[in-house]
């Protein structure tokens, strides 16, 4: 075997199955005395990086007298590959002649692994640098959230190709700017650059996020115009993009003109369908399939889930397993998010979804678990939670954003914290999640100073997050704080989210705007509920009964379903109105007219209209008839309306009810007693008065008010 022969079969070693060939080609390199030649010592090395073995390529390059660049190269980049940069880093520091490819691996292994700091040392230290260092830079930024400084590194570049372009947008798209990628792409297509089906299926995601149709389209025109073949990735983003904006006809066309009809085209369209409301046409797309993979599965249980029919989703998954397919970690948390929807959830199928998912071995996966801690979480069960997240021994930036919006919710705000400062890549979910659970727990101080670091680090809220905040200056009537925000939300393009101007509604009806509010309501597209429900609480609250009415009357006119919180909005501007006998007919026609159960908050609304109005025996009755116990707040209003109107029997009665619900409740106490007063009945007065003082309750603290000054 002669040196050709003998370099060709060690380069063709390149995988650890390769080791035991490579270990008798080194034998036979000693033997022969080949191994002392330069050309071979580094065949060798690099054979050893890539079958894995680093420790047998450094024992090379230190037997290794005579080393060129190449030799050093090899080494140094085995040891970036395996994720050990600071070792690469050694190595290239000792390295006596570096070229641009040294420099390229070890500023790539730095930003990869995220310490962009020594990544940004190297890349000001290198003499000349090239796009590939640019890109590595632009690239890790991206990676771990820095999307702003990655924009720097972007604008700043000398000359960027088409990875430079993709890097940038694909990073705008996975941090939740969309926007800016599609800005981008219109820019790329003046640089008249070679654009690949990878960076379409990115814009399509884009266009997708944004939900605009006319977007898509225009993209679409432009794949058809420009000869593009829509091969399987483009094909399911673009069938993706079209289903997410509604339009499924266009989305099926696509899918049917499809000469390679994979597993994810097929999954992509199941779910786009099943997600726009059309689960009979993706369950026949499904049944018509003659063999079914684990992804088609996966598609139609999470159409199922999406569609809120949990338990058919379960017989789903059975019916797959009955087949003989092995269910994937997919498959797990397809069902466990159907889960959501069933009252057994966390005692019963939850659990039992847990321990298949221990089973099979799924455990270690990452968004299986932070579905199944989502799911406890939500159902009441946070020990569960922690229990199964201290267990992890791998936790991504998307489980523990979970597990702090688990926290959020549960009111540990401080736990949320610690879990959100051990995030070491923080997205810009992470961000929104810590800023919403502040929020809705009211730390107003801490919520504004995590948004004002998101600013500096030029990082933006999402729909969720401007929503929660504009929300917590409205509890506190800060019109100043909250016009802020407002103007925050026009730059960022969010005016027309029904999150964020059902917020800014609210605000304004809040601070007593009501002329505002309605400016505001006017201007918004009101496609869903959302919207109105805001305007319909508004005038509520603030005592327009009318003016809720003829916004109801609207809602329906222009075809929007009113909901259970509609009609809770309508049912409290009737009550604030004393409107008896339009809340009677609005309460029987949610009942009989749209098919909506009467809830606590229904039910409490028509006590205290009908009690309000002085129809005192009606509420009761009203109470004594409904499908659950009274609350402390309906018989309240008993008490109210019996103080007020002198209906002393019904009075005493409410009043038992109320200390038997809540035996310290001052308010019972002091309105029976100032019935009894009311009535001349002093000695009963006093009476009650002592007993208040005997059992040790006091009138609760006065209340208060606040302004924004």
């Amino acid at each position: 075997m002669d040196l050709q022969e003998c370099s060709r079969l060690l380069r063709s070693c390149t995988n650890p199955q390769c080791l035991s060939l490579g270990r008798r080609l080194h034998l036979y390199c000693v033997k022969v005395g080949l191994e002392s030649t330069l050309f071979i010592a580094n065949c060798l090395l690099q054979m050893y990086v890539k079958c894995g073995r680093l420790g047998d390529a450094h024992q090379v390059f230190v037997e290794t007298t005579e080393r060129n660049t190449f030799t050093w190269n090899s080494l140094i980049e085995g040891y970036a590959n395996s994720g050990k940069a600071r070792t690469s880093l050694e190595l290239f520091t000792s390295m006596p002649c570096k070229n641009e490819f040294s420099w390229n691996v070890v500023i790539a292994a730095y930003a990869k692994m995220g310490d962009l700091e020594v990544a940004q040392q190297l890349f000001d230290e290198m003499p000349a640098k090239n796009t590939f260092a640019w890109n590595s830079m632009v690239h890790g930024c991206v990676l771990y959230g820095r999307i702003g400084e990655a924009r720097i590194y972007f604008d700043a570049m000398p000359r960027r190709d088409v990875a430079s372009w993709n890097k940038m947008m694909t990073g705008y798209v996975h941090q939740g700017q969309p926007w800016e990628a599609l800005r981008l792409f219109d820019q790329m297509k003046l640089h008249q650059l070679a654009i690949d089906g990878f960076i379409l299926a990115t814009m399509a995601c884009a266009c997708a996020d944004v939900e605009k149709l006319d977007a898509g389209k225009q993209l679409h025109a432009y794949i058809v115009t420009g000869g593009f073949t829509i091969d399987s990735v483009l094909g399911s983003s673009m069938i993706n993009m079209y289903s997410k904006c509604g339009d499924t006809d266009s989305a099926f066309l696509i899918f049917d003109a499809m000469i390679d009809q994979d597993e994810v085209c097929l999954s992509a369209i199941i779910t786009g369908l099943a997600n726009c409301g059309r689960l009979e046409d993706a369950c026949r797309i499904f049944a018509s399939q003659s063999r079914r993979n684990v992804g088609s599965w996966n598609s139609i249980i999470s159409g199922y889930a999406t569609n809120r029919q949990g338990k058919e989703a379960i017989e789903l998954l059975n019916e797959m397993r009955r087949t003989g397919i092995q269910a994937e970690a997919t498959t797990i948390t397809a069902a466990l998010t159907a889960c959501m929807n069933l009252a057994t959830t966390v005692t019963n199928i939850g659990k039992q979804l847990h321990d298949l998912a221990h089973k099979v071995g799924f455990l270690h996966d990452v968004a299986l678990c932070s579905t199944l801690i989502d799911l406890y979480a939500k159902n009441g069960y946070l020990e569960g939670a922690c229990k199964l997240f201290d267990e992890l021994e791998v936790r991504d930036t998307i489980l523990l954003n979970t597990m702090v919006t688990a926290y959020s919710n549960h009111g540990k705000v401080e736990q949320a914290r610690q879990v959100f400062e051990s995030i070491p890549c923080r997205s810009l979910i992470s961000w929104n999640s810590m800023i919403v659970g502040y929020s809705k727990n009211g730390f107003v101080i801490e919520a504004l100073e995590l948004f004002h670091e998101m600013q500096m680090l030029n990082l933006r809220l999402d729909e969720v997050g401007y929503a929660s905040m504009i929300s917590l200056c409205a509890d506190m009537s800060s019109l100043t704080l909250g016009e802020q925000l407002f103007a925050h939300v026009v730059l960022a393009g969010l005016i027309h989210d029904p999150a964020v101007g059902s917020a800014l509604i609210h605000l304004y009806c809040k601070c007593g705007l009501i002329i505002d509010s309605r400016r505001l309501f006017d201007s918004v597209p009101k496609c869903s509920d959302v919207i109105w429900n805001s305007m319909l609480m508004g005038y509520a609250h603030n005592g327009y009964g009318e003016e809720a009415l003829q916004v109801f009357e609207d809602m329906k006119r222009v075809g929007v379903r009113p909901g259970s919180i509609t009609f809770i909005a309508v049912l409290s501007a009737c009550s604030h109105r004393g409107l008896v006998e339009e809340g009677r007919q609005l309460f029987h026609a949610m009942k009989h007219d749209y098919g909506i159960l009467p809830m606590v908050e229904h039910c409490s609304c028509m006590i205290d209209l009908l009690a309000r109005a002085g129809c005192i025996q009606e509420a009761v009755d009203f109470i004594n008839n409904m499908m659950f116990p009274a609350d402390a707040s309906m018989w309240t209003s008993i008490l109210s309306a019996s103080r007020a109107y002198g209906e002393e029997s019904l009075g005493r009665k409410a009043a038992n009810q109320l200390l038997q619900l809540d035996s310290a409740n001052s308010a019972a106490f002091v309105q029976l007693s100032n019935i009894y007063a009311t009535c001349g009945e002093w000695a009963k007065a006093a009476q009650v008065r002592k007993l208040m003082q005997q059992k040790g309750v006091t009138k609760m603290n006065p209340g208060y008010s606040w302004i924004d000054a």
